[in-house]
């Protein structure tokens, strides 16, 4: 199996238990999670070489975070160690049409104030095959900005395949920035990875008569700006999840793909949510594993689909499904009824 790199941050996540709101919490639940350390977990659990990168204070919380990685096999020997504090996120879980919410409390987070000297990126990459980040990351913090162009520099020096799930965050910069920063990033990727809202804030690709909030859908609109990034850009592959949003609790869910030349929309999984938090990230790590180990693209694409509609099943950020699972279900195996 390939050696796979992420960089970013990974969070501690409080939630009221179930459906509870904010104000009627006395207590949290914890768990860990992040864009690129959710990537992470689900290659490691496919089978392969899952190295994330980032880092974390010295004390016991952010030692607790390394060890919810290690729990699943994750490769944490290269994160650094140091600054003051790990970024928390509070999540309240939606129900019907009440939506989701989350809070931020990741200001001076320890990876936000990190500097290239921090890593030894020519180690972490010599031997590595493929590197993954998301667009959370840069909008982290200029620091953060210098980190990656750093790591990436060092990707493409040792012919490593770069993708990137653009992952736009509002709460994090603006679209000017965001569109400032990520079009410069782009010249090293070879895939890309977002919905219609992050095409547009990220990379000022807006497909045609496509509502987010609504739920409706035009896929011939993401068929035009797949061509107009591909044009621009050069990427090798373009892939989009496409969430159909009937509520907090049942969502449509399926993707597309273009290859350049060809586009190819999966089937659609009529989902019941337990948790959607993770779901664009366990997508991007099926997308990976299915295009290092599918012979076609359309394989690659079925395989991601149906790992994040699994996905959407488990609580926490993590995708703790095994590729002979996801596997099951793109044959047809939907049930749901108890193995024995």
């Amino acid at each position: 199996m390939a050696k796979i790199i992420t960089f970013g941050e990974i969070m501690l996540r409080l939630s009221p238990q179930g459906y509870g709101r904010f104000v009627q919490a006395d207590s949290f639940d914890v768990v860990y999670g992040g864009g690129e350390a959710n990537v992470s977990v689900s290659l490691a659990n496919y089978g392969h070489h899952s190295c994330f990168v980032s880092k974390l204070p010295k004390h016991e919380i952010g030692q607790s975070a390394i060890n919810a990685l290690r729990r699943y096999g994750v490769d944490t020997s290269f994160i650094a160690r140091g600054g003051d504090r790990i970024g928390i996120y509070y999540l309240e879980t939606g129900a019907s049409m009440r939506p989701s919410k989350v809070i931020y409390d990741r200001a001076h987070s320890s990876i936000s104030e990190s500097k290239p000297e921090d890593f030894d990126f020519e180690k972490i990459f010599r031997d590595a095959d493929w590197f993954h980040f998301t667009g959370i990351t840069p909008a982290l913090s200029d620091d953060a900005v210098l980190v990656l162009k750093e790591a990436l520099r060092t990707a493409k020096k040792y012919g490593v395949t770069v993708s990137v799930d653009l992952n736009y965050r509002k709460k994090l910069w603006n679209e000017e920035k965001a569109q400032r920063v990520m079009t410069e990033l782009m010249q090293y990727v070879d895939v890309c990875i977002g919905n219609e809202e992050d095409a547009e804030k990220c990379l000022g690709f807006r497909p045609d008569q496509t509502d987010v909030v609504s739920g409706k859908l035009n896929i011939d609109g993401y068929k035009q700006i797949f061509r107009e990034m591909n044009a621009r850009f050069g990427f090798k592959f373009i892939a989009t999840t496409l969430r159909e949003s009937i509520s907090a609790n049942d969502n449509g869910w399926s993707a597309l793909i273009y290859d350049g030349k060809t586009f190819y929309q999966s089937r659609k999984y009529d989902i019941r949510v337990v948790d959607r938090v993770g779901g664009g990230d366990s997508f991007a790590s099926g997308l990976i594993h299915g295009l290092l180990t599918k012979e076609d693209f359309r394989e690659a694409l079925d395989f991601a689909v149906g790992a994040s509609a699994l996905k959407h099943t488990i609580y926490g950020d993590f995708n703790l499904v095994s590729a002979e699972e996801v596997e099951a279900l793109i044959k047809g195996d939907a049930s749901g009824r108890v193995q024995r």
